[in-house]
């Protein structure tokens, strides 16, 4: 059994740890980061339609949400190290059936299974983190796994076009199998958490279940929750939005790039002094500013039309979130109760994960009755709203956090 999280730990203690929760973040997200932009190629290529390949890349972020609940159950029952080594293991299985089978069908399955095993590895990881920092390091403990996260995915499509360079589509699948593996592989060094809470019970002698768990801290999931919520779907709207108005200005396809990847690097520079930020002042003071200035950015974006205004719009997005990166884990970790972790964690995350999803479809919608600029003012518009809401809810001072945390 380890040390209790909140007891000091050796500089030894610490590095085993780092190296055994961050380390699988990162192997993952380069693995998968190779063929997220792959997959759509490779199943025109195995014949399917525009439309259908553009369905199949979905399906993982369809996948993840029908199992953000049921996710809560695994790590409950098979504890967080062994739900992160399954997960990276069924998903190193699926992803050489890609390259063996080379057929539409497996693909697409590979690709819902893999939003499986996603919806696993990311509760299971914040589960752990949860009880394996202290408190005073929360915050900069999840905003540095959002940052591993994003290095992941900004060196993941490098790799895969480097494979590209010398092999086949299907070769980045065996890339990222290979990724996983490793992930799994480094996880079984993760330290054994202070509690085994597959043995607790509750006064009536029961298990937590699901459902009760999230109707007992309804309140939480029903003001922050929604908050994170709306904080997401900005987050996801900032990714569709700013390359297609910089195409709808006529800005080439490899200036738009450039562009994206301005603003993703404040993602990478910024998310460890964000976490710092929130554990030194309190969470207010960057999940409401964040939430304005995103939101604010893309009430602005209609207004932008050469490469330079753009440009400053995209950098204020990253901004915005990148200093924010890790918020909604934290706050997810703040308000969840010992009894029912993981259970609590899922019903979070499916509310952070229903958010990124409505991002792309309201700016769709609103785009086809109304054109694109409509489109980036409504959505900014209820960013805006969400900050109030955040702002009314959120913890600002040590004694609300403490306040807000649960027996």
């Amino acid at each position: 059994m380890s040390p209790d999280p909140e007891q000091p730990r050796t500089r030894s203690q610490w590095l085993r740890l780092l190296a055994a929760v961050y380390a699988p973040t990162l192997l993952a997200s380069i693995g998968f980061g190779a063929i997220i932009p792959l997959i759509a190629v490779q199943a025109t290529a195995l014949g399917a339609s525009l439309g259908l390949a553009a369905f199949i890349t979905g399906l993982s972020a369809i996948a993840t949400m029908v199992f953000d609940l049921p996710a809560g159950t695994v790590a409950a029952r098979l504890g967080e190290r062994t739900s992160i080594v399954a997960a990276c293991l069924l998903d190193a299985v699926v992803l050489v059936a890609v390259y063996f089978a080379n057929s539409l069908p497996v693909l697409a399955v590979a690709v819902f299974v893999h939003g499986m095993t996603g919806a696993v590895f990311g509760l299971a990881r914040q589960t752990y983190l949860t009880e394996a920092i202290p408190i005073r390091y929360r915050a900069r403990g999840m905003s540095t796994l959002g940052g591993v996260f994003r290095i992941g995915y900004f060196l993941g499509p490098l790799t895969g076009s480097a494979i590209l360079a010398r092999g086949e589509i299907r070769d980045a699948f065996v890339f990222a199998a290979g990724a996983s593996l490793l992930a799994a592989a480094v996880t079984l060094g993760l330290p054994a958490l202070p509690s085994d809470r597959r043995n607790l019970l509750d006064a009536d002698g029961q298990r937590p279940r699901t459902f009760a768990v999230l109707r007992r801290h309804r309140r939480s999931l029903l003001t922050v929750g929604v908050g994170c919520l709306g904080l997401m779907m900005i987050r996801s709207s900032r990714q569709v939005i700013i390359p297609l108005w910089a195409d709808y200005n006529g800005v080439s396809p490899s200036m738009i790039s450039l562009l994206f990847a301005l603003s993703m690097a404040f993602d990478v520079l910024l998310f460890f002094p964000g976490g710092a930020i929130m554990d030194r002042f309190g969470r207010w003071w960057v999940s409401v500013p964040s939430m304005l200035v995103m939101s604010l950015g893309l009430v602005a974006l209609p207004f932008t039309h050469s490469v330079e205004g753009i440009a400053v719009v995209a950098s204020v997005l990253g901004l915005g979130n990148g200093v924010s990166s890790g918020i909604v884990m934290t706050l997810g970790a703040d308000a969840s109760p010992d009894f029912g972790r993981p259970q609590f964690l899922a019903g979070w995350r499916l509310l952070a994960d229903t958010g990124q999803s409505l991002g792309p479809l309201i700016i769709s919608g609103v785009t086809a009755l109304f054109g694109l600029a409509v489109a980036a003012v409504v959505v900014g518009t209820l960013g805006c709203v969400g900050g109030g809401w955040l702002a009314r809810w959120v913890p600002r001072t040590s004694g609300e956090l403490a306040a807000f945390r649960p027996e």
